[in-house]
Parts: structure tokens; sequence; C-alpha cells
């Protein structure tokens, strides 16, 4: 089978207007899904190139109607066979085509599963239906926006080709859930049965999510309050699926890289928070780890523990990181400044030059991006500050569990920051205030959904003081590793991600070989083929029937 040329066209010109009235054009985060998956495609800058691809990703352009020429070469392509995707938008052509749209400003969930492998109704914060109001155009309409009178995803007939215009904005929709709709500058709103207060007057990044406390909640069997769905990695399969299947329609594929390495099934981590930095806490941390031979990342706060105990920590394998610290109850402060020297103050207490991650004390967060451009300017490559800062919004509270790069604000040209955010689900587990163990169960199942990162995060002193909560940490790393996880901590992860990112998929070779160009290991990647059928020697990955593939001899290495 042969690989699908896949393009994305963005209209840059007007892009650089959007941006220039301070308006976001979060359109251009579908290249960070299309990358997460390691999707081979090209970008596309000019309309004359349109007719070199199988299918084409319009993820922005003008809807004025001085894009008339644009339009003319749209429905040009897709009249001699080309397939065109879209995520919402596409208002250029909607009258020519016969239809109207519809603007839904609230939240609501988008039933998939009667043409996709979604079994869960997908939650959305907006959407802009069409309705076809003609009687000659063939289309048909697949999935429902329930409690709308409206379609899901519109697929149209034009000549040789097809329109498929989904009804959600799926980027946007990702982004949004990722890190929220607007800058945190006020206490987000809590939940209503007193689970999560987190209208305290401090700023969380926990402030901006956007789910529901009603209609996103479930509980465990002992009452545990939880969000259970993974909504912005789903969306991310739903796009990977859709475009897959669209492929398929024209006898193609799109071959992918699987997220982890060979020899790693499931992905999980621990991390800690030094908060009080007592001594014995950290050793009790330690001894407990050794025991069940687990290395985790150490975020630090100041003042910190004794000096042989970094070097023990060292020594066993674990990562320290930064726990910056800008809460004012603990003397700490939100600025440029403190982050610097807080960071300078830990390389020099610990003897570590290179620190890669941090994670905010007591999730602190302000504004959009500032904070993320801290981290690019002093070398904090991983961050773990999005997660619960309370036992009622733990789980998937930010709709995802993949480490993923965060978009900035209109005012930064919506770049994506060079931070690699890797959330945590709860914290602390059996302590007397907060979850108990019952949520380790559901939690891995959900990662293991979507193949993330099941990162859980426990607090030495916690772990010393409260009997439960060391049961909880090797419960949890009991039954992580019985279900196939592994343990990595956070530089791993980051370095692994990075790395994988640097690979690109080329082609496929005439014997059925994926072309690889990149510095890679190429034993330890997992080059997955999407097949229309399943059989003994396919897997499923991201709802799809894949081969494993093989890997061509003549990659291409780039220094």
């Amino acid at each position: 089978m042969k690989m699908a040329r896949l393009g994305v066209l963005f209209d840059r010109e007007e892009a650089e207007k959007q941006w220039g009235r301070g308006n976001n054009v979060f359109e251009c985060y579908v290249y960070e899904i299309l990358d997460h998956f390691r999707l081979p495609y090209q970008k596309i800058d000019s309309l004359e190139q349109l007719n070199s691809f199988d299918l084409l990703i319009v993820a922005q352009c003008s809807d004025t109607e001085a894009t008339q020429a644009t339009q003319a070469k749209i429905l040009n392509y897709v009249e001699s066979g080309g397939i065109v995707i879209a995520y919402g938008g596409l208002n250029n052509l909607k009258d020519k085509l016969g239809f109207k749209s519809q603007h839904i400003s609230t939240a609501g969930y988008a039933e998939l599963s009667t043409f996709l492998n979604q079994q869960t109704p997908l939650r959305y914060l907006q959407a802009e239906p069409w309705t076809y109001e003609g009687t000659e155009l063939s289309h048909s309409q697949l999935g429902t926006l329930l409690n709308e009178d409206a379609y899901a995803l519109q697929r149209i007939q034009h000549g040789k080709g097809s329109i498929e215009r989904w009804a959600v904005p799926i980027p946007q929709t990702i982004v949004a859930m990722q890190q929220g709709t607007a800058p945190v500058t006020l206490d987000g709103i809590p939940a209503p049965d007193g689970s999560a207060n987190i209208d305290e007057d401090i700023l969380k990044a926990d402030d901006g999510f956007e789910l529901d406390w009603d209609l996103d909640r479930i509980f465990t069997q002992t009452g545990m309050p939880y969000f259970p769905h993974p909504y912005a990695d789903l969306w991310r399969e739903v796009i990977l699926e859709h475009l897959v299947k669209c492929a398929m329609d024209k006898q193609l594929t799109i071959p992918l890289i699987d997220y982890w390495p060979t020899d790693v099934k499931h992905m999980a981590m621990i991390s800690h928070d030094s908060d009080l930095n007592v001594d014995e806490s950290a050793q009790i941390t330690l001894d407990t780890l050794k025991s069940e031979n687990v290395q985790s990342t150490w975020c630090m706060i100041a003042p910190g523990y004794n000096a042989s105990i970094y070097e023990q920590i060292k020594k066993d394998g674990h990562e320290i990181a930064l726990h910056y610290n800008a809460l004012e109850q603990d003397d700490g402060i939100w600025s440029q400044e403190a982050f610097e020297a807080q960071l300078t103050w830990l390389q020099q207490s610990t003897k570590v030059e290179n620190i890669i991650s941090n994670k905010n004390h007591y999730t602190r967060f302000e504004g959009w991006g500032e904070f993320f451009v801290w981290c690019e300017k002093y070398g904090i490559e991983a961050d773990q500050s999005r997660g619960p800062s309370k036992r009622g919004n733990i789980g998937f509270l930010f709709g995802t569990c993949q480490p993923y790069f965060p978009m900035a604000w209109a005012d930064e040209k919506n770049r994506l920051y060079d931070v690699l955010e890797i959330g945590f689900l709860t914290q602390d587990l059996n302590h007397h205030t907060l979850a108990d163990a019952t949520v380790i169960e559901p939690f891995l199942e959900g990662v293991k959904r979507v193949n993330g990162v099941a990162h859980f995060l426990f607090h030495q002193i916690h772990i010393y003081q409260q009997q439960p909560v060391r049961e909880a940490i090797v419960q949890l790393i009991h039954t992580a590793k019985q279900q196939g996880f592994s343990f990595w901590t956070s530089k791993q992860i980051n370095n692994w991600v990075r790395g994988r990112r640097k690979v690109e998929i080329i082609g496929i070779s005439d014997l059925g070989e994926i072309e690889l160009k990149g510095n890679i290991y190429e034993d330890k990647l997992v080059v997955l083929l999407p097949v229309s059928a399943e059989t003994s020697q396919t897997v499923k990955r991201f709802g799809l029937n894949c081969k494993i593939a093989s890997i061509a001899n003549h990659i291409l290495k780039e220094a």
C-alpha cells in the first residue's frame, strides 16, 4: 500500500492580520498534533501546490469574499479527486455549496461511535455545524452533537473528491482543554460539592480548567470524585483515525511512529515535592523507592536537604528538579528574577548544573505564557505544573496525559513554547485529606487508553508522616508494573520525546519498509502501518488496526 501525500494549508497572511488585531489563531496547533504522531505531511504556502497531494487539511484561510481565487482552487482540487479536511472554518465555501452555519457558543458533547472507534461522547467547548439547504448536492452527515440538532461531520461530494468538514474546531478545542481559554487572572469556579475549593485567592493552573463539575466527573466505589476522560487526547485520536480512513478510501495509508520505545508497553512517572525539607522524609522515600527498584523525579524547594541526601538521590539514579516557589504564604514571588534565583540556588546546592525539569509549588500559575518563557530562558525543558491542587479535581483535569508542547497567546503569534508539559493526575494517595488508592486502577486504565504518561505526585513528608501514603506508593508501583508500566523520570521522558520528534517518515519502499530521516536509535522505534483489516499480525493502536512495520536499511541520518 502506498503512502498518502498529506498537505496542510495555512494562510500565513491572514494569520498575520489576526495576530495584528490581537486574535488567536489556534488552528495552527494542528501542526503539533500531526508532529506528535510523527505523521508525514508537508506545509503548503501556495495554492499552486494543491494537486500534488492526496489529502489536504485546510487549517486556516480567509473567510472573506476576497478569497474567490482560493475558493475556486480548493474546489477544483476536490473536483479532480482530492479530499479536503477542515476542523471548522471553510465559511468562504459555505454559500457556494448551499449550506448555512449555526454557531454554538456553549460546551457540549459529540457522539462519534457510529463511524469512529470512539465510544465516549467527547466534550467540545464551541461548534459551528453546517446545514444543507440545497437539493442537488450529494452529502452525508456523520456523528451528532448531543442535545443539538446538528451533526459532527459533513461529508460533501464534489466531482471525484470530497470535503470533510468537522463542526468542532478540534485543534482549538485541544489547546483550550490543555491550557484554558484565557490567561489565569482570577480564581476558578469551585466544585459545588465542596470537594475542590479552588477559589482561595491563589492563582493556580487549575483555575483555568474547562471541564464540567457535574457532567465530567464520576466516583470510585469509595466515593472519590475524579475526571475519567482524557478528552484532548481522544480528540487527537479522532484526527488521526479520520485521516487514516480518508487515506484508505483512496487505497492509501499513513504510517506513524508509536509513542514509546520497543521495550516500553506503558509509561508511568513518580515525582516528589520536597515541601518542609525534612531529611528523614527524604531517606524513607529513598529507601522505599530502592526496595521497589523505581527511579523518580525530585522537585526541590529551598532551603532543601542536607548535601548527603542529594548525593544519595543522584547515586540511586533519581532526577533532581526545581520546585519553583511563587506562593506568597511560603515567602514565594511570581517573577522571572525569583525563578532564576531559585534555579541558581538549586544548581549550587546540589552541584547539578543541568536542571531539566520543574514543577511549580502548589501548582502556582499566572497569565498565559510568561512562565514558559522563563523556562526557555533558563534551560528548563520539561514542566509538571499542570495538575490538580484539590481532592475533588483529580484525574484528567486538563483532558490529557500526553507530553505536549504548549502554545503561546496571540502576542507571540501562537508559537509553540520549547517546554515539554508532563502534567500529573493526583497527589499523595491515602493522605487523610485527599483521595484514596481506589483511583489507581481507573487512572492507569485511562492512561493505557491513550498510551500517555501515568504521572503520580507523592510528597516525601507525607510518605514519612503517614503510613497509608507510604502503602499507596508501593501499591501504585506494584499495580502499574503488573499491568506492564515502566517508570521513567521526567528527564528520561523529555529526552525520548524530543529525540523521537527528530525522526521523520519520508516514504514507503517497494518492499513495504518505512523510510526514515533523522538521528535515531533504529532498534528502539516502533513504526506503525495502518491497515484496513484486523488480522493475527495486527496490533490495535489509537483505534486503528496496524502492522508493526520494518524500517528500511537505507535510513538517512543528519548531523
